[in-house]
């Protein structure tokens, strides 16, 4: 990602988020960062990816939640989207 602008530079392109229970394998760490916490160094997940974990872990298929609008199916993980199975327990 070159962006010339990284608004107020608040780590414009990782993301942290903590999970627990619910079908997520305990005690590990997925993906890493660099040093300064601003660029992905290994295994990134894509927010559609995560969208679709999560909606995994909830028991409801991704790919089956569209809806129609203006003649264009449309899902919250847009065409993409894939479940990390290597976060699920």
């Amino acid at each position: 990602m070159t962006a010339k602008n990284f608004g107020r530079d608040h780590h414009p392109k990782c993301f942290t988020l903590w999970m627990a229970g619910g079908g997520v394998k305990p005690g590990i760490s997925y993906g890493q960062t660099d040093d300064f916490g601003y660029n992905i160094a290994e295994k990134g997940v894509h927010v559609h990816d995560f969208q679709a974990t999560l909606l995994h872990l909830l028991g409801i298929d991704h790919e089956q939640l569209t809806y129609k609008f203006q003649g264009r199916r449309f899902r919250l993980t847009d065409v993409h989207g894939r479940v990390v199975k290597d976060i699920l327990a």
